[in-house]
């Protein structure tokens, strides 16, 4: 069993900067998928970025060269440093950890607007 609980979000302007955390409970965090995803208002849940393990990180093609995925195994967390903020990226920000099952958190919101 895995539980989530993401902070960080907030109101920030465009072009502005946002660093989310994911705090982890429950045994093996190291061996697990981590991940960020997204929703906006009327729309699907869509993958953000992902760090399977060290040294490997996926992102959406949205979000290539502004977003950065890390986690640290000791202190169970990852983290989500996101620059250059575009009114689109307007979403409830959600995390995730996948090994046989997956686990979310409870979603942070990140509003970019001027």
């Amino acid at each position: 069993q895995m539980q989530l609980v993401e902070s960080g979000g907030g109101l920030v302007q465009p072009g502005g900067s946002l660093r989310l955390s994911c705090a982890a409970s429950g045994s093996s965090f190291s061996m697990y998928t981590m991940g960020w995803y997204r929703q906006a208002p009327g729309k699907q849940r869509e993958f953000v970025a992902s760090i399977p393990n060290g040294s490997m990180r996926n992102y959406a093609d949205s979000v290539k060269g502004r977003f950065t995925i890390s986690k640290d195994n000791a202190k169970k967390t990852v983290s989500l440093q996101m620059n250059s903020l575009k009114p689109e990226d307007t979403a409830v920000y959600y995390c995730n950890a996948r090994l046989i099952a997956s686990y979310w958190g409870q979603g942070t919101q990140v509003t970019v607007s001027s």
